[in-house]
């Protein structure tokens, strides 16, 4: 690359960053990419960290010795983020979007990659420090918001299928009760697609009792991993009785009035100590 002004510099340098989230970066790869001395790109490190600090974008973290370098993590301010939430409260309590037996459309908000995005943004702060190797998901409406979440923690994303493919070569299968219909189901996951005692997130598009959640949990037993936490967009709070407790939520479906066409949602529980 030749050598660029300063601010030219900075802007290339924050964008090398911000793609290559929780990557460390040596210092001598920025000297040799800009033709720049050492104090120059570390007074550059510093702008660019007191910037993203004061924008929101997440933290700068500077690992010391000769192995060590520069590391963007990403984060949100939820007290920032928390009128954002509020929009996507209101647009999801318009009476159109409920469906025969009570259902909430939302297919719409998980196919827009702004949306999707930001919320990946939000459930990956939570756990930034965690020290995650997967993300995991089941097929198939969670998929958007899984691939987000591990985009923004730099970790690979795992799906957890109703049924064996048998272009993922051996599986894992149990039976897991739904939550909410009581029903026997099943669902597998590939023996390649995740190392043993690895350290995992769970995200979901949407939980009721919790009984989807519950199943990956002992699925993943079966892979001796650790779950660090769960994330969902929405958590209702029509059940009463939960399988799975701790469960980080943007938003909570309070409830749905079929005869009146009237949805009540509140921020979920990732909002409570805000």
């Amino acid at each position: 690359m030749k050598k660029l002004k300063r601010s030219a510099r900075l802007a290339d340098m924050m964008q090398y960053l911000i793609r290559r989230p929780h990557l460390l970066i040596p210092l001598t790869l920025f000297k040799e990419r800009y033709q720049a001395a050492k104090s120059s790109i570390s007074e550059d490190l510093q702008i660019i960290k007191e910037t993203m600090e004061m924008s929101g974008l997440g933290e700068l973290l500077t690992v010391p010795g000769a192995a060590g370098g520069v590391k963007y993590i990403p984060a949100v301010d939820l007290k920032q983020m928390r009128d954002w939430v509020e929009e996507l409260r209101t647009g999801l309590e318009d009476p159109d979007r409920i469906l025969p037996g009570g259902y909430l459309y939302m297919s719409d908000y998980l196919s827009q990659p702004q949306v999707v995005n930001q919320i990946g943004q939000i459930f990956s702060s939570q756990f930034r420090h965690a020290g995650l190797d997967y993300v995991i998901t089941v097929e198939t409406k969670g998929i958007p918001l899984a691939y987000a979440t591990s985009q923004y923690l730099n970790v690979p994303f795992v799906i957890v299928r109703r049924d064996h493919r048998v272009t993922e070569g051996s599986v894992v299968s149990i039976n897991y009760v739904s939550g909410s219909t009581k029903r026997i189901q099943t669902m597998s996951l590939a023996r390649r697609s995740m190392k043993a005692n690895s350290k995992v997130l769970i995200v979901d598009d949407f939980m009721k009792a919790g009984g989807t959640i519950r199943g990956m949990m002992d699925l993943l037993q079966e892979f001796e991993a650790e779950v660090a936490g769960a994330c969902v967009f929405v958590e209702s709070l029509a059940t009463a009785e939960k399988l799975v407790e701790n469960v980080y939520s943007l938003l909570r479906l309070c409830d749905v009035d079929i005869k009146n066409k009237t949805i009540s949602m509140q921020l979920g529980s990732i909002f409570d100590d805000q």
